[in-house]
């Protein structure tokens, strides 16, 4: 993580209504590759639609551009979900995904909505729990894709994967799959990009991963106080103390009576004694 890769991240997520999610989501591996030529990156994903879009007839309907997309992507591309490593953070890398064709549902669908826009495909991402999926309307209603393999999933199949998260048993009277069907937006994406990376790194301990990637969360998330603790957690784990200080009495401030406060309280007077030290 280099301050110059977070200016250009910011720069690139400031205004909501025009982020450019393929070019910020590769930015994300600047964090583990600071000369990562994105420059380089973006071309080569432009020639991947280019050798598409010849091949598509001048008068191709959307679900005709969908159907040939979906093959080359999956078939031709040979673009799948990493089943057999899925928890590996390369997965969230969209320069990785490209060259190893292995990623998972959401860095799939980043990389399958760019080559749909550059066919003019209108497709959408959604933040359904625990799988990201895709979605286009065509004239005979709306599709609903798995970026993990391409499939189309039917209103059955979906309300099957949402049950999970249903707290009853039975679905309630006013469930409305719909609700779990909105587009997620540019910033969302990225939140969930990255969040998923934090996760990782919080379970593996890999403290100056962690925080470069609170970096860029309070970057799309600037008042979230929660990311703010973590970022102070992180910087206590990297022996910044006064950093971290910052952070956790930040969040105390805000978040007195939270649940984790006592905890993060008591980690204060042991970060003060390392400023003193320091000092």
């Amino acid at each position: 993580m280099t301050i110059k890769s977070l200016e250009y991240f910011a720069t690139l997520v400031q205004q909501e209504d025009s982020i450019p999610l393929f070019e910020a989501a590769l930015s994300i591996a600047q964090d583990i590759d600071p000369e990562l030529d994105l420059d380089a990156l973006q071309t080569e994903t432009d020639t991947l639609a280019a050798r598409l879009r010849q091949r598509l007839p001048a008068d191709a309907s959307s679900l005709q551009k969908l159907r040939l997309l979906n093959y080359y992507f999956y078939n031709e591309l040979g673009f799948s979900g990493n089943v057999n490593d899925y928890y590996n953070p390369d997965n969230s890398y969209l320069h990785r995904v490209l060259h190893t064709r292995r990623g998972i549902p959401i860095s799939l669908a980043v990389l399958y909505m760019e080559l749909a826009r550059q066919i003019e495909l209108d497709v959408h991402g959604i933040s359904f729990p625990g799988h990201f999926l895709m979605k286009m309307t065509v004239q005979s209603g709306q599709v609903v894709l798995d970026p993990f393999n391409g499939t189309s999933l039917s209103r059955e199949e979906l309300e099957e994967r949402i049950e999970p998260y249903i707290l009853q048993q039975d679905f309630p009277d006013d469930f409305q799959l719909s609700a779990y069907l909105a587009s997620a937006s540019s910033r969302d994406i990225l939140v969930r990009m990255l969040r998923n990376l934090k996760a990782l790194f919080m379970q593996h301990k890999r403290w100056q991963r962690l925080l470069a990637v609170q970096e860029r969360l309070l970057i799309l998330l600037p008042h979230d106080i929660t990311e703010r603790r973590d970022r102070g957690l992180a910087y206590a784990h990297l022996d910044c103390p006064q950093a971290a200080l910052q952070d956790l009495e930040a969040y105390l401030a805000q978040r007195p009576y939270a649940m984790d406060a006592a905890a993060v309280q008591a980690r204060l007077p042991e970060l003060r004694e390392a400023i003193g030290r320091l000092n």
